[in-house]
């Protein structure tokens, strides 16, 4: 298991109104005060944010927009060779620029027809209870800043790459969507923080960082792995597993370095089926039926 505030840097403000995020120790723009101030900035556009508002509109800068190229160069043949087909096909369906970072707003007007889905922006951490939970409602709550450019195929933190590239594109897919609402479903059942823990183990370890076999290859379908140039050339070389709900809820995962272990569906179908019929069954006593202890 982990712990949620681990994903991003924390966001804070002071009684002046002012908006800091603080960098985790070694991120690469720790030391860079223009990216420092930008982030803060971006941040503070999410904060300000209310439902029923339109979402922030970003003004991207070059140097911004040259990190989303890299990535996108990069990411792209790697995807035609070791991402699943349905991921393939609603790339091609939601047809995302990859010479500019979108608005989230454009990922909304691309999404809604395709699968009623919705961004909404982010500051950093998400409740795990809202993040999850909003998902049943087709809300996706996501980021707007860029990792640093002196590292552009590296993130400590999930960034809009990682939330639309590999998130977004994959809620272009109606079946992915529907095991996402799945899992928004489960969160707002649950009433406990053991079964809660559960939903967000099994969500990393499918929605996040699953395998699948096609056509007798082993190919990605996670967003984790999809939007990360690492990850996506490493992960036919981790320990390969069967589904396994039970582990995945009880093994111990450090989210700072690529997963060792990883669970693979039997087929794109089977992922849908298995992992979208365990959210629809998940309730409180999901975690004594799959072996978690109860927190003292």
């Amino acid at each position: 298991m982990f712990e949620e505030a681990q994903l991003y840097s924390p966001v804070t403000t002071d009684e002046d109104g002012n908006v800091t995020v603080h960098l985790v120790e070694g991120h690469p723009g720790e030391n860079d005060e223009e990216y420092r101030r930008r982030r803060n900035e971006i941040a503070a556009a999410s904060l300000a944010w209310h439902p029923g508002q339109p979402v922030p509109h970003i003004d991207y800068t070059e140097t911004e927009h040259e990190v989303w190229r890299t990535v996108c160069e990069h990411l792209g043949p790697l995807h035609e060779r070791l991402a699943c087909r349905q991921f393939n096909d609603a790339v091609a369906a939601l047809d995302l620029p990859r010479d500019r970072v979108p608005q989230l707003a454009e990922v909304t007007a691309g999404l809604q027809p395709l699968t009623g889905f919705s961004y909404v922006p982010a500051p950093g951490i998400v409740p795990l209870e809202e993040f999850y939970g909003s998902l049943k409602d087709g809300l996706f709550h996501s980021t707007q800043y860029l990792r640093h450019h002196a590292a552009p195929l590296y993130t400590p933190e999930p960034d809009i790459l990682h939330e639309v590239m590999g998130h977004g594109n994959l809620l272009a897919d109606p079946q992915v969507a529907e095991v996402n609402r799945l899992a928004g479903a489960a969160a707002r059942r649950v009433t406990t923080p053991e079964a809660l823990q559960v939903v967000a183990d099994v969500f990393w370890f499918t929605v996040e960082f699953g395998v699948l076999r096609e056509s007798g290859d082993l190919k990605a379908y996670g967003a984790g792995i999809l939007s990360s140039y690492g990850e996506i050339e490493e992960f036919g070389s981790m320990e390969i597993r069967p589904i396994d709900f039970a582990t995945m809820a009880t093994i111990d995962y450090d989210i700072t370095h690529y997963q060792p272990v990883l669970f693979a569906a039997e087929s794109f179908d089977h992922m849908v089926d298995a992992v979208g019929g365990f959210f629809a069954s998940c309730d409180d006593e999901t975690p004594a039926r799959l072996g978690v202890r109860a927190k003292a």
